[in-house]
């Protein structure tokens, strides 16, 4: 099996040494062997490993957040799928935002009319503004579009990034054939409810909400294909899961 040295992996990896040991002292990169003079050498695994760092690194996570992701991640293959959906929905927003500034750029430069829609588009959060205000109020709404604009984008990245460490694990239940109410599928939804409530700014949703949200996640396409994407029959499971969740925690 090829290896590398840490000089080598580093310069490769457009990092440095130092990075390499400091992650090796965390246990986030150990070397796949050490030689008789101390030297570090890494493997093909060790790579692989790298980049999801790295990857996890540039969406805003922090290094205990990505050693809990890493420790709870035993197939590589299921590893490198969820690395590639991010890189696709990041890559996805990217292409949006270049798009829209292209748009901006040609029609100034004709004197053309300029179109919200269009300037803003893979920019703002409000997409679903009227499902939130028929569902929840306004007041929910504004609350809720303050605290987003207010983020910094590491912490947008960083709360994007963990709800998809959620729906992946979900999804990994969901393929398990798991129910709803079994210990693991409600641990995860422990997971989910915490991330839910920080969009509610600590506020406690009543189970009613809770639930109508879950509900959501099935009835409505677009966060259907997005939780289903992890699996089958994901977005049900969730939904079965936080009705569950409710019952026994929000009534």
């Amino acid at each position: 099996m090829n290896e590398w040295s840490i000089q080598e992996l580093a310069k490769a990896a457009t990092t440095t040494s130092r990075t390499l040991r400091h992650y090796g002292e965390l246990r986030l990169l150990e070397p796949s062997r050490t030689g008789a003079n101390g030297y570090r050498f890494y493997n093909e695994h060790s790579l692989i490993r790298l980049q999801r760092i790295l990857l996890l690194r540039e969406l805003g996570l922090g290094l205990p957040a990505i050693a809990e992701i890493l420790a709870g991640e035993r197939d590589t293959t299921s590893a490198l799928r969820t690395h590639l959906e991010l890189l696709e929905q990041e890559r996805s927003r990217i292409e949006r935002q270049i798009e829209s500034v292209t748009t901006t750029l040609k029609k100034t430069q004709g004197g053309q009319a300029l179109m919200p829609e269009e300037i803003f588009d893979g920019f703002d959060n409000n997409q679903y503004k009227d499902e939130v205000i028929e569902r929840w109020g306004k007041d929910a709404y504004s609350s809720g579009d303050t605290w987003w604009r207010s983020m910094t984008e590491q912490d947008k990245k960083s709360h994007h990034s963990t709800q998809q460490v959620i729906a992946k694990a979900f999804g990994d239940a969901a393929i398990r054939g798991l129910e709803p109410t079994s210990p693991a599928v409600q641990e995860i939804m422990q997971r989910q409810f915490d991330w839910i409530k920080i969009g509610w700014q600590g506020r406690t949703p009543s189970a009613d909400a809770f639930i109508g949200l879950g509900r959501m996640y099935v009835e409505d396409p677009r966060f259907r294909a997005n939780y289903d994407a992890h699996g089958g029959g994901t977005a049900k499971l969730i939904r079965d899961a936080m009705e569950v969740y409710a019952e026994n925690h929000l009534r």
